[in-house]
């Protein structure tokens, strides 16, 4: 797809979104808070000698109606391990030092949070409004997300004739699950080049990606929106393969979510990532826009999504304090750092890292 048919798809969106109906063989997926559940996850370094500091996300996200933040406890041979905060999106993590002549470095740190499932009807509730600050924060335009050029000519077609709020998120969604698609060759979750990704017409990635045009696309048009960087824990419980931790090896299973901000519903959560990855994921493999279990995950994910995962942070353009290197688009993976600069965060075989997740017993 080139820029001028991504255009296209953006004015024909906005003049109709087609609702999705769901076949006759309906399948269950219907994430409703229904009481907490306890995680313990442990990320377990071991970088190679010569590695002088490292950074690590912590689940400590704090959502009053679905994530709730407990004890983080670490143990190893650093100079250095503290709890710190990125000065603009408040995003916490362990930052650690070693000695120079470290030879083995270690850190283990173990973080317990809550979470459950949400749902909410998008426009609707008694959420109390979104502060002056905290909208214009949430709209503003970030390196790789910006909210003017291309991305808001693409936002405007999808939304034209959509007189409030509610139609323009829904219209934003429903384009997102329609126009792009999940490339397994991505690697990690992406990078969320949102103008490259318009610019070629090449609408494809993974979450970061794919959420992260989603939360672009919305913030050009005046809906405050934001990412959320966080990582599966266990297995979906509506049997969704796709939505899941396979085990509790949870090293490669980050995963970014999205929301919106309504009025009513206020925060309201948001994954055509996760649509996409259904459609490509879940056996057999290559599902129909039409099948049962892509039906489901797609009405589901506009107001919902399942407490199977945890939330570190919803931080852009993060500088890492007392790296010498530029800012990273995000934190969601490990960052160590040695005199030549970053570790590949993406390659846990060589750099060295286990991230473990298991449920506490109520």
């Amino acid at each position: 797809m080139n820029r001028r048919n991504v255009l296209k798809a953006g004015l024909a969106a906005g003049a109709s979104v087609l609702a999705p109906r769901l076949a006759s063989a309906e399948v269950t997926f219907a994430p409703t808070p229904k009481g907490w559940r306890t995680y313990a996850l442990t990320t377990r370094l071991e970088p190679v000698s010569g590695v002088a500091r490292a950074w690590i996300p912590l689940p400590t996200f704090d959502a009053a109606d679905w994530q709730k933040p407990g004890n983080v406890n670490w143990t190893g041979n650093a100079r250095i391990a503290e709890r710190i905060r990125d000065p603009k999106y408040g995003a916490e993590m362990l930052r650690v030092e070693w000695t120079a002549d470290q030879q083995s470095p270690l850190i283990e740190v173990t973080t317990q949070v809550q979470a459950q499932d949400r749902s909410v009807v998008p426009g609707r509730g008694s959420a109390p409004p979104l502060s002056d600050a905290e909208r214009k924060f949430n709209l503003e335009a970030t390196e790789l997300l910006p909210t003017d050029g291309l991305v808001k000519e693409t936002a405007e077609g999808i939304v034209k004739g959509k007189k409030d709020d509610l139609g323009k998120a829904q219209a934003l969604y429903e384009w997102v699950v329609e126009n792009t698609f999940r490339n397994p060759e991505t690697l990690g979750c992406g990078v969320g080049d949102i103008t490259a990704m318009i610019k070629s017409g090449n609408l494809n990635g993974k979450c970061a990606d794919l959420n992260a045009l989603y939360v672009g696309l919305a913030r050009s048009v005046g809906l405050p929106a934001r990412d959320i960087y966080g990582i599966r824990v266990v297995p979906s419980q509506f049997g969704f393969k796709a939505l899941g931790a396979g085990s509790e090896n949870v090293t490669k299973a980050q995963h970014c979510r999205a929301e919106v901000w309504l009025s009513g519903s206020g925060w309201t959560p948001v994954d055509p990532a996760d649509v996409r990855k259904v459609v490509l994921e879940e056996p057999p493999g290559n599902l129909a826009m039409t099948d049962p279990k892509v039906l489901a995950a797609r009405k589901a994910l506009f107001g919902a999504w399942e407490g199977n995962w945890v939330a570190f942070n919803t931080a852009h353009d993060v500088k890492l304090a007392g790296s010498r290197e530029d800012a990273i688009p995000f934190l969601m993976y490990p960052q160590a750092e040695n005199r030549k600069g970053f570790l590949d965060s993406l390659d846990p075989d060589k750099f060295k890292y286990r991230i473990t997740a298991r449920e506490l017993s109520a």
